[in-house]
């Protein structure tokens, strides 16, 4: 089975969901604690290629730090630049599987893409 990559914040619940359910499938799973690790440049570059039409849905907008200094998130600039400044604002879960990867909400849309 091909390892699994999953952009996880543990006090989320839809992220912790997403991971029970990673594991439960016996998938081999590298958790990324972006909160406490960052975001870098190519990494996000990396995760808009690979979500393809769901590049907008990778901000969180109602996180109080996008409502003060809102950006806009169709410009790929603009999303590289606010999440390797606040990784808070990254959508979670991610999971990435291979070249592709989804925003895992709701967790159950993991069974169709892994």
């Amino acid at each position: 089975m091909a390892k699994v990559k999953i952009y996880h914040n543990p006090r989320c619940s839809k992220s912790r969901q997403a991971l029970e359910m990673l594991n439960d499938g016996g998938h081999d799973v590298e958790i990324i604690e972006y909160l406490k690790t960052g975001l870098d440049k190519a990494e996000v570059e990396n995760l808009i290629v690979m979500l393809g039409d769901e590049v907008s849905s990778l901000i969180r907008k109602k996180e109080t730090e996008f409502k003060e200094n809102p950006f806009d998130t169709e410009k790929e600039k603009e999303i590289i630049k606010a999440l390797t400044k606040t990784p808070k604002l990254l959508e979670r879960p991610i999971v990435v599987k291979g070249k592709k990867a989804i925003i895992a909400r709701p967790p159950e849309k993991i069974s169709d893409f892994v």
